[in-house]
């Protein structure tokens, strides 16, 4: 974890997306051969750590039915899911990759979401 944490809290992720630290695969199979470079890269799913997640899907605030009441500009959003912390097993075709501190980092579609693994003390 080379990023520098209050770095990352300068990240806004917006709308139903959430910002995943990839876990890295290794580059070699189970019986010793080595892949290239790109191989895990076309796999269809990944996993990785929640780091951020955005506020959830937009809702409409106001009913046009009660032109009487004041209008808000007050956005409200159901909130998604997923936590910071959580294991994301994700699908890779939808993940938007960025690099920030020579790190990568994947921006996900809560759609695109397959598996939450939370672990919390209970």
């Amino acid at each position: 974890m080379n990023v520098n944490i209050k770095n990352l809290q300068k990240f806004i992720v917006v709308g139903d997306r959430v910002l995943i630290r990839p876990l890295e695969d290794s580059n070699k199979t189970n019986s010793g051969l080595y892949l290239p470079a790109g191989v895990s890269e076309k796999e269809k799913i990944q996993s990785g750590y929640i780091i951020k997640v955005g506020p959830g899907y937009a809702t409409s605030t106001q009913a046009d039915d009660e032109p009487w009441k004041e209008k808000t500009d007050a956005v409200k959003y159901i909130p998604l899911q997923a936590k910071e912390g959580d294991l994301a097993i994700f699908l890779r075709r939808e993940a938007f990759e960025i690099e920030f501190e020579k790190e990568k980092f994947l921006i996900v579609p809560n759609s695109a979401v397959l598996l939450l693994i939370r672990n919390e003390d209970f």
